[in-house]
């Protein structure tokens, strides 16, 4: 469990700056203004979830638990849903995209009820 999670942490934080680059190099000029912010917006939310699974990878690996691995799928499913749709609206895609967006935020929203849940439970030092 702990190989994927922190491999995906990895990959999402490699294809974010990748997507980052994406946006001001190759679609600065092509995009609204609007599309762009968009575009920034999944980047961004990306990075900052690649770093929280990251996070939930080094704990899993020192105190695996069920709120632990939860959150690790939700923060995975929040940056597939979440950014992935703000991806392809902005992009153009079809417009059914749009109600996508919000349950990733709700996953995002989970996930991190579930680290904090993992957290309180941890053992004292």
């Amino acid at each position: 469990m702990q190989k994927w999670i922190l491999s995906l942490a990895a990959l999402f934080g490699a294809s974010g700056v990748m997507l980052g680059a994406f946006a001001a190099h190759g679609l600065r000029g092509s995009l609204t203004e609007r599309l762009l912010e968009t575009f920034q917006t999944g980047v961004q939310y990306q990075m900052y979830h690649a770093l929280a699974l990251l996070v939930v990878g080094i704990l899993y690996r020192f105190w695996p638990s069920r709120s632990l691995a939860w959150a690790a799928a939700l923060f995975v499913a929040g940056t597939l849903l979440f950014s992935g749709s703000l991806f392809v609206l902005a992009l153009g895609g079809p417009r059914l995209f749009g109600p996508i967006t919000p349950l990733g935020g709700v996953c995002y929203i989970a996930a991190w009820i579930c680290l904090a849940t993992a957290c309180w439970r941890l053992p004292k030092s």
